[in-house]
């Protein structure tokens, strides 16, 4: 009886009353599908204002185009940085169940906050009303930016937290033990990208348009909700999902590996140069327990893979505290983190790429004509063509190409993970130089049109501006669900949570390197120029197209130092036989 218990359970799974997961009943596509739906509307909420924020930022708060980047790039990012700290949460001490509820009413707190402040005028500085491009207004200080940056920072709170623990939630609903398991959490990811695509359109087009005019209380009011519904929905499919148990700090394991390889290589020169005064008496009991050791860490030392030998001798027996002793299970998992880590730190650039979606772009929008026929377009909505495109081609990527390119390779993947990422990072370039040509041809309009100084929209279409997004999009969809299904994939069973936040940790810092960007630039150009590239309340002044080409030579560089890892990085053997290798499981059960 106890055995057939066992073959029905989820190993390493719980439910959400922390009983036993089974086979059946817990897990599956229906139970991912809870957590698409809440995807779309958590990202609604979040992209309803980050899409807009730097025109909150600059025409209701004050700042300049470039502060108003800044505070932007730095809010997305902190956001998406935070998702590591979901993911680490999830992996360790909670589970990715807890980690988003908690999550969610953290978020809901802070757009609760921001709708207070753009409801009531007294929390706002005076509305600026020059017709200058070149006047300054009086900047939100004191208790405003306080109310201000403390509701956003902890909508950022919330926001990573969700992003660290609701895509690894989905994925773990499937068994990867099998091949159909495998390719149903390939289409998870995939149809995660086109439910964040739902979401961010509803916010691009109407919530946005709901800001500009109904007001910034009510665009933040229906964030607030579109998060508050978002709680009772989850919650629907708790009774079928399957939660995997929290294993302990995936960042001891890290640690413990790395300090125990570096003392065991420093006490091992050190017995080398001081043989002589080593001991050679046997003794009885202690000494068969030694020479026990020392030859099962042989065995361990042959088991371990050969690649990053340095990381082996963590399992070399010698003398040493015992929380220093590792196995070979744990150093696997460590190498597993370091070979994925040059793969994460090529994506950064991409997502550098992307933060300008958020900033300039918009920026340049607004200062164009953004009618089309009869009806005016907010700058804000203009993510809705890349939306739209990755709608379209994301069914088409998961039901036509991924099955077509199986055929073709003979392989389960069809297109591997490492190729979809490549083909994000080139879009980016393209993306960048078509982004410099676009800013390029506004700058000749306005100069030729005698606008350069006006608040007057140019004599140009905000179209032109929607073909970077387009590649930008694309770029998006290709590497978001690649590199979250790659780390997902790659990464150890005890701390996949935190591998999949590094698709988020890879937007942060993309974000914080914009940041950087704007101010080196600034600062350099600075020095050689009377003014900065990037300074000042007027676009019209700024040399962003040389901003945009310098950010195409940044990007053609790292696809080089991407290509160079990914050549040289082997795949995780998927299967079975993996499978218990990293859980512990022994138990087979045959493909469904």
């Amino acid at each position: 009886m106890d055995k057939g218990q066992n073959w029905n359970r989820w190993e390493g799974y719980a439910d959400w009353r922390n009983r036993p997961a089974l086979r059946g009943r817990h897990g599956g596509m229906f139970a991912a599908s809870f957590v698409l739906v809440v995807e779309v509307l958590e990202n609604l909420a979040y992209l309803a204002n980050a899409s807009n924020l730097v025109l909150y930022l600059s025409k209701f708060m004050n700042f300049s185009p470039s502060a108003s980047a800044n505070n932007v790039t730095n809010f997305m990012g902190t956001a998406f940085l935070l998702a590591l700290l979901g993911g680490f949460l999830s992996d360790s001490y909670f589970t990715t169940y807890c980690i988003y509820l908690i999550s969610a009413i953290t978020e809901f707190l802070g757009l609760l906050m921001l709708t207070m402040q753009a409801h009531i005028p007294s929390l706002k500085p005076p509305f600026c009303t020059s017709v200058n491009r070149n006047a300054s207004c009086q900047v939100a200080e004191r208790g405003k930016a306080v109310l201000l940056f403390m509701g956003l920072y902890l909508v950022a709170l919330g926001v990573g937290g969700i992003k660290g623990s609701l895509p690894p939630h989905g994925a773990e609903q499937f068994d990867e033990r099998t091949r159909h398991g495998r390719k149903q959490r390939s289409t998870f990811f995939n149809y995660f990208v086109f439910c964040l695509s739902c979401g961010a359109l509803i916010a691009v087009t109407f919530v946005v348009w709901i800001e500009d005019n109904k007001g910034w209380q009510w665009g933040f009011g229906i964030a607030t909700a579109a998060i508050l519904i978002s709680i009772p929905i989850f919650l629907l499919g708790s009774a079928t999902y399957r939660i995997k148990i929290p294993t302990g700090s995936p960042i001891t394991t890290i640690v413990k590996v790395l300090v125990a390889a570096i003392y065991k290589c420093w006490i091992s020169r050190k017995r080398k140069t001081a043989i002589e005064n080593m001991s050679t008496t046997p003794t009885t009991t202690t000494e068969a327990s030694e020479d026990e050791e020392h030859a099962n860490g042989n065995v361990e030392i042959q088991t371990a893979a050969q690649d990053l030998k340095f990381l082996n001798r963590a399992l070399e027996t010698m003398p040493a505290p015992r929380w220093l002793h590792c196995n070979v299970k744990q150093v696997e998992e460590v190498k597993s983190v370091i070979k994925i880590l040059p793969i994460f730190m090529s994506t950064i650039m991409l997502h550098c790429c992307l933060a300008q979606l958020s900033t300039f772009s918009i920026q340049q929008a607004a200062t164009m004509n953004t009618k089309i026929g009869s009806l005016r377009i907010p700058p804000a909505s203009l993510p809705v063509f890349p939306v739209l495109f990755i709608m379209i081609l994301a069914p088409v990527y998961n039901h036509i190409v991924i099955p077509v390119s199986r055929k073709l390779t003979n392989t389960e993947m069809g297109i591997t993970h490492l190729q979809r990422i490549g083909t994000g990072l080139v879009l980016s370039i393209i993306a960048m130089a078509t982004a410099a040509l676009v800013e390029i041809k506004r700058k000749k309009v306005a100069l030729q049109s005698g606008l350069i100084n006006s608040t007057e929209p140019l004599p140009i279409t905000f179209l032109w501006v929607a073909l970077q997004y387009l590649f930008l999009g694309s770029a998006d969809l290709f590497s978001l669900a690649g590199m979250m299904d790659f780390f997902f994939t790659e990464a150890p069973f005890s701390m996949r949570s935190l591998a999949t936040s590094l698709s988020w940790a890879s937007l942060a810092m993309g974000y914080y390197l914009s940041s950087v960007l704007v101010e080196l630039v600034n600062c350099i150009t600075g020095t050689f120029r009377h003014t900065p590239w990037l300074y000042g309340s007027n676009l019209n002044h700024y040399h962003l197209e040389r901003f945009y080409w310098f950010m195409c030579i940044l990007s053609g560089l790292n696809f080089l130092h991407y290509l160079f890892w990914a050549r040289r990085y082997s795949y995780k053997t998927l299967g079975p036989d993996n499978h218990q290798k990293e859980t512990g499981i022994t138990n087979e059960s045959p493909e469904v």
